[in-house]
């Protein structure tokens, strides 16, 4: 370990085999939570235009962070959707960043660098920003963060005897294009040009003239981005009674947040994927000693900097520096459900670690050689302690059901964690105990539109309509613009017959989200059902201008031009939907229909007629009697008339016995121009040919 110390390759290459050998369960693990939204359903990592929306369109991603999207698209080109790829993409990214960080101490001439570095490797709050793939953003933030500060060490050296003259200004644009590219990964860390003036400062007791003025478009740069960043996040989490916190009471909670996160460092058990979130109140005397003391603790350590050293005061502000962004003085969305996070620690913790290596150090060297020993002995326990602790920790990111109970086993009230178990759950047809979490959710969270949406789904899967109906009624009364709900609210009216009132829903989901194919298309069917057939082909071709490849809706749009008499048209609507669907029956069957009732020079083709009839027919087990009275037609059409009388009768006592008399009656009809050698040629709708194609509720 004294020589891995001191050796550049064999100290770099032990943290590596020590950060990949502690990672192993994680890596082993699958997507969790905004992974979909990330990776696994982000549809800009498919394409080339893709890519250019990562970097040209904020919005296009879930958040603007476009070199963090761009690996996402490399790798997805790649390895596509296996997740072993991208685990192992962040552990090497978190092994690099701990070899930097070595060097970046060495640079600041801190003593036991590379046991601080090896700490910030294993160090069990590193976890989730490792193994959640989401988390790219830190580990590729921090390369960049720590490379630019490398980089600025070269620009304005000030250290190892070389003086503040001692310039190397080609290094200075360097020094840009990497804060850029951190910036672009993760805008936390906006906050490196404040932490090379501390650094500074310590190093030299002073920040000079063209310090500042070398600093200043960094400033500005991290401002710009961050303050954008700041925009969008706001953008997108909106209004609501999370956001409400006074100014009195975002101070109560940095305060507490400081001190969670330094207990974290030094005392990292139970780590928790979401931790309980805080009632702060600005009336209860004693949330206001955390803030107090979080003041107390620099202040002490300026008035002992000549005793002490400046070190101390440095490594205290940037932790708390770094961490700025995530204290509660800006709004960001994973305060809906917790106020704290390990992941927002990443990058901060870099300075107590090293300031706890560097008093380590200090002691042993006085205990003399003993002490020395003994150090080294401690270092290997406490590495080894954080190893384990580390392997223990990725198990938990195995898969989002492990994930979510390991989160419930250590804080039950997390609502978010009981929605969520309940989706997984309902996902794998447990909609019983689904609906046991929703509930749970919903006793912790009563205002929680999610859940209350969420509930009703598996309601609506057990055929609980009105209980369904009543929960989306409520998940719009808490959130009237929830797009879902109103969406998922109106299936469940058309399914009760509830015509008119669908309606009403769908143009209510599409006004809040117009490119939602679904409310097209089933709005398209409802206006369908009330003879409103005009509009109701808009609906379908709206819903087609959104997604070409809808087989459901070329064939509801077939069935509508069908009712009108453009027959052409709807043909050639059938056709697409079997195009991308070749065994869509519904299709199968009404194109045979057409094709057997047309004249060959109107576009008749009664051989294909029978074949898409007969396997419409193998399709739905030959029991179904429109089905088989379709295929009897194309066989009439054919010249087949001994086939068609035999299949007739098949249908006649289908329909029989289903209870169709109108169908039976109908077909029994044409029974007799069969047997008298004639084809059926009447362009007529089919009986049962209504656009029944309706897409189902949304689900999480």
């Amino acid at each position: 370990m004294k020589n891995a110390w001191r050796s550049p390759c064999l100290g770099s290459a032990l943290i590596v085999l020590l950060t990949l050998a502690a990672y192993i369960p994680a890596m082993r693990g699958g997507f969790i939570w905004d992974d979909e939204q990330y990776v696994t359903q982000n549809q800009t990592l498919r394409s080339v235009g893709g890519l250019g929306k990562i970097w040209t369109k904020p919005g296009a991603t879930f958040q603007y962070y476009p070199l963090v999207f761009t690996s996402f698209w490399a790798e997805y080109h790649l390895w596509k959707l296996q997740p072993f790829g991208y685990h192992f993409v962040n552990v090497l990214l978190h092994a690099l960043n701990a070899v930097l960080l070595w060097r970046v101490l060495r640079r600041l001439e801190i003593q036991w660098a590379w046991c601080a570095a090896a700490i910030f490797a294993l160090h069990p709050v590193q976890v989730e920003s490792v193994a959640w793939v989401t988390e790219r953003k830190n580990v590729l933030s921090g390369m960049f963060y720590l490379l630019a500060m490398l980089a600025w060490f070269r620009s304005r050296p000030w250290i190892a005897g070389q003086t503040a003259d001692s310039r190397n200004w080609r290094f200075y644009p360097l020094v840009m294009l990497l804060f850029l590219c951190a910036l672009l990964s993760k805008t936390v860390t906006c906050s490196l040009p404040a932490a090379i003036v501390l650094l500074t400062w310590w190093k030299r007791g002073r920040v000079g003239r063209r310090d500042v003025l070398a600093l200043i478009p960094l400033f500005v740069l991290g401002a710009a981005l961050g303050l954008l960043t700041a925009w969008l996040e706001k953008h997108y989490v909106g209004a609501g009674s999370e956001w409400t916190l006074s100014a009195v009471q975002r101070c109560l909670l940095a305060g507490r947040a400081l001190w969670f996160y330094v207990g974290k460092l030094f005392w990292p058990h139970p780590l928790a994927f979401i931790y309980p979130r805080w009632t702060i109140d600005a009336g209860v005397w004693w949330q206001y000693s955390f803030p107090l003391a979080a003041l107390v603790v620099p202040i002490t350590l300026w008035l002992l900097r000549r005793r002490i050293g400046r070190g101390p005061l440095v490594a205290v502000l940037c932790f708390g520096g770094t961490l700025l962004p995530a204290l509660g003085f800006i709004d960001v969305y994973p305060f809906v459900y917790s106020f704290v996070a390990d992941h927002f620690q990443y990058l901060a913790c870099i300075g107590p670690i090293a300031l706890v290596a560097s008093a380590g150090a200090a002691v042993c060297r006085r205990a003399g050689q003993w002490g020395r020993y003994l150090g080294m002995l401690t270092v290997v326990a406490v590495l080894m302690m954080l190893g384990v602790s580390i392997w223990r920790q990725g198990l938990i990111y195995k898969d989002l059901e492990t994930l979510w109970r390991d989160t419930l086993a250590k804080n039950p009230d997390a609502w978010m964690a009981h929605n969520n178990l309940g989706i997984i759950l309902a996902g794998q047809g447990r909609v019983s105990e689904a609906i046991a979490e929703y509930a749970a959710a919903l006793r912790i969270k009563p205002g929680c539109a999610e859940a209350h949406n969420n509930l009703a789904l598996a309601l609506a899967g057990q055929g609980k309509l009105a209980g369904a109906t009543a929960e989306y009624q409520a998940a719009l009364r808490i959130q009237p613009d929830y797009a879902d709900a109103h969406y998922n609210l109106g299936v469940a009216l058309a399914s009760q017959g509830r015509i008119s009132e669908a309606i009403t829903e769908y143009a209510a989901a599409l006004r809040i989200k117009p490119d939602n194919v679904g409310a097209h298309n089933n709005l398209g069917v409802a206006l369908a059902r009330q003879g409103r057939v005009s509009e109701a082909i808009a609906e379908y071709a709206a819903a087609l201008r959104i997604k070409p490849d809808y087989a459901g809706a070329h064939y509801n749009l077939g069935v509508a031009l069908a009712s009108q008499g453009r027959v052409s048209e709807a043909t050639a609507e059938y056709r697409e939907a079997l195009r991308m669907k070749p065994d869509y029956s519904q299709a199968q069957r009404n194109l045979a229909w057409l094709l057997a009732t047309l004249a060959p020079p109107e576009g008749g083709d009664q051989a294909r007629a029978v074949t898409l009839a007969q396997r419409a027919c193998e399709l739905t087990g030959n029991r179904m009697a429109t089905y088989v009275d379709t295929l009897a037609v194309a066989y009439a059409a054919a010249g087949q008339f001994s086939d068609a009388i035999a299949t007739a009768q098949k249908a006649m006592e289908l329909a029989r016995s289903a209870g169709q008399t109108q169908l039976a009656g109908e077909i029994e009809a044409r029974l007799q121009l069969y047997r008298g050698g004639r084809a059926y040629r009447q362009l007529q709708t089919p009986v049962g040919s209504q656009p029944t194609d309706v897409a189902g509720p949304h689900s999480p």
